[in-house]
């Protein structure tokens, strides 16, 4: 006789692989006529902007583009100039690591980024990059809960209740964004924009009915040079709100959402005669991961004191433990420049990969954090300093859980000149999210073989023993065919928790 299982099913997403993919990219660029000759290159900017993410077969391909941006000291002119240009690119992952997936979330950073002067009309720039992708799996969570048996059929049944945090949903979307950014009372006029920074930060993201709310900060950061003829910097913060359709997401439902630039545009607002007003256009792209906490009823065991009674059962692998946290470390420090810097243009920092090490129930979290200050020295020449910077930090975790981190810089960076060269101060942002999975044995099928009552008759009525080691009251009781309230009955206690490790037990047999 088949017995009837109450089973439940869910959709959830697993992790289906992660890839790092490592590139490099050159390209030869001739100056514009429209622009001056080369005499030195000050520095190169990159900023990556990925534009595509597909899923084919199980291969992953990311495109996107390089934004190069090479200032430079023009010859036989004073002052800074820009030449602008785009390196197309495109990752793909091997046909095997990301099988099944029906989401792929990418990140690319330049690890290498360097441009030289070929002659003052042409330079080459070589660029290694890193694609790292995560594909996400659906996939269906089907769970025996319970069980229904005639009580003639005197089934034992073992429910185990888990918490489980299900990732409920990948959402994505594009938008645009545009606002106007407006240059502070006492500041100059931007006769021409040099180079230009935007990122972004989420505040609060919540689920409001089928649609996901999120509100956030741009901050937007650009060098220009003013209408008197010397080059500024200026950086602004601008809010913004989204609404995301998430349809199927519960109320209450913890939502983390990350954001991309895949496209900038900053120009000096035309009707501003002033130049005062700069008019900033942004192309983004919004992942939303979706996690929703469950209390689930799971069936584990089955014996019954009367027939004999098979099952089967499957693992079943839940993620018991899920956390995103967020932790912020201040960094000072100081840029030894060898010379008498006049002022400073602009300040950066980038950060790069995260690693994570554990150290017991303490997890460590590492990122270097590139910076750089363009400068004036005394002569009027504009010089770059650049530093590599350690930032670590800590995070008290569960030692068996799994943490994936990413650091960024929120806010703009402080700097001043003082004695020893040029000292900065930041902050640097890690995001981190941790997960720890448990592992379970859920019933799939059971049968009662009625035509075969168990033969108690050589059985002994009573019997007199204690817990073994790692022995529970259910395996006491479905070693002897007995029950667990029978065992309690017996030895006049209340509840499981009341058995003593060493007490001796009296185990009746249970009668039919």
């Amino acid at each position: 006789m088949e017995l009837e299982l109450k089973k439940k099913c869910f959709d959830a997403y697993e992790t289906g692989g992660e890839l790092t993919v490592t590139q490099e990219e050159t390209a030869e660029t001739i100056v514009p006529d429209y622009c001056p000759d080369i005499a030195r290159i000050i520095e190169t900017e990159g900023k990556i902007y990925i534009h595509n993410r597909e899923l084919r077969d199980g291969r992953a391909e990311i495109t996107g583009t390089v934004r190069v941006t090479v200032l430079y000291t023009p010859d036989g002119e004073s002052g800074i100039r820009t030449l602008e240009f785009a390196m197309p690119f495109t990752a793909e992952s091997d046909g095997r690591g990301l099988t099944d997936c029906a989401a792929v979330l990418a990140e690319t950073e330049p690890e290498f980024l360097e441009t030289r002067m070929l002659n003052p009309r042409k330079v080459f720039t070589h660029c290694k990059l890193v694609t790292r992708m995560t594909g996400w799996r659906r996939t269906p969570v089907a769970v025996c809960a319970d069980v229904e048996a005639p009580e003639e059929l005197r089934v034992e049944k073992r429910l185990e209740r888990q918490h489980a945090v299900v990732l409920t949903h990948v959402a994505e979307k594009d938008f645009t964004f545009s606002d106007t950014l407006t240059l502070s009372p006492g500041r100059e006029g931007a006769a021409e924009i040099l180079t230009s920074r935007a990122a972004g930060t989420v505040t609060e993201a919540k689920v409001v009915g089928s649609k996901l709310i999120f509100k956030g900060v741009f901050t937007a950061s650009l060098l220009y040079r003013a209408n008197d003829g010397k080059c500024a910097a200026f950086s602004g913060e601008l809010p913004f709100s989204q609404v995301m359709e998430v349809d199927g997401a519960a109320e209450g439902t913890e939502a983390a959402v990350r954001l991309q630039v895949t496209g900038a545009d900053m120009q000096i607002d035309g009707g501003d005669a002033e130049g005062r007003d700069i008019a900033v256009t942004l192309y983004l792209h919004a992942a939303a991961l979706l996690r929703q906490e469950r209390d689930i009823s799971l069936l584990s065991d089955l014996y019954s004191t009367a027939y004999d009674l098979s099952y089967e059962a499957s693992p079943l692998t839940l993620t018991g433990f899920s956390q995103s946290l967020s932790r912020r470390q201040t960094v000072r420090e100081v840029l030894e420049i060898g010379v008498v810097a006049d002022s400073i243009l602009a300040l950066s920092a980038v950060c790069g990969a995260v690693s994570v090490s554990r150290e017991g129930g303490t997890a460590v979290l590492r990122t270097g954090a590139t910076v750089r200050a363009l400068y004036l020295d005394e002569g009027g020449a504009p010089l770059v300093a650049e530093r590599c910077v350690d930032v670590s930090c800590q995070l008290e975790l569960p030692e068996d859980c799994h943490v994936t981190a990413r650091a960024v810089c929120p806010e703009e960076i402080q700097g001043s000149l003082g004695d020893r060269g040029i000292e900065v101060r930041f902050p640097v942002e890690f995001q981190a999210e941790a997960s720890a999975q448990v592992k379970k044995v859920c019933i799939t099928a059971a049968r009662v073989n009625t035509d075969a009552p168990k033969d108690l008759a050589g059985a002994p009525s009573l019997v007199l023993r204690c817990l073994g080691r790692q022995e529970t009251a259910w395996d006491l009781a479905k070693r002897h065919n007995t029950t667990i309230s029978a065992i309690l009955s017996a030895n006049q206690l209340e509840s499981e928790g009341d058995i003593a490790a060493e007490a001796l037990l009296l185990i009746p047999r249970k009668r039919a």
